[in-house]
């Protein structure tokens, strides 16, 4: 896989569902998750790494996929508390169908529920449009 088609899954540590009082915090333990999921089942060209606070804070839990060229995902609501290996298989299961894109526009049909019912942002591509002239 070219360097272009890398993505960073950055997952929100900071992230406490409503009632959570337990350490580590549910979006800490959804990052414990993914990375073992990801282990188990490796997704070539993805890096999941941890974010201090992605400031989705009523959407708990929230990771956001970036990838250069590609539309850049902000995804909440992942249950971290009693699915967190459910949770960290969607979003893999999410992110491979997301990685297999140019641009990374899934059908939306074809994007897991949770993705669906779960999109916070979805923001365009940082490289310009063939079409479009920068602004002066």
């Amino acid at each position: 896989m070219a360097e272009a088609d890398a993505a960073v899954l950055s997952v929100c540590t900071t992230c406490r569902a409503a009632g959570d009082s337990a350490e580590p915090r549910a979006g800490a333990r959804l990052l414990a998750a993914l990375v073992a999921e990801a282990d188990r089942a490796p997704v070539p060209g993805l890096a999941i790494e941890g974010a201090e606070c992605l400031s989705v804070c009523k959407r708990p839990c929230t990771v956001a996929i970036a990838s250069a060229g590609r539309w850049t995902y902000v995804y909440g609501d992942f249950d971290a508390l009693a699915a967190p290996d459910e949770s960290a298989r969607t979003i893999l299961a999410g992110l491979r169908r997301y990685l297999e894109t140019p641009d990374g526009l899934v059908p939306w049909r074809e994007r897991p529920e949770a993705f669906r019912k779960g999109v916070v942002a979805r923001i365009p591509p940082l490289t310009p449009a063939p079409n479009r002239t920068p602004d002066p």
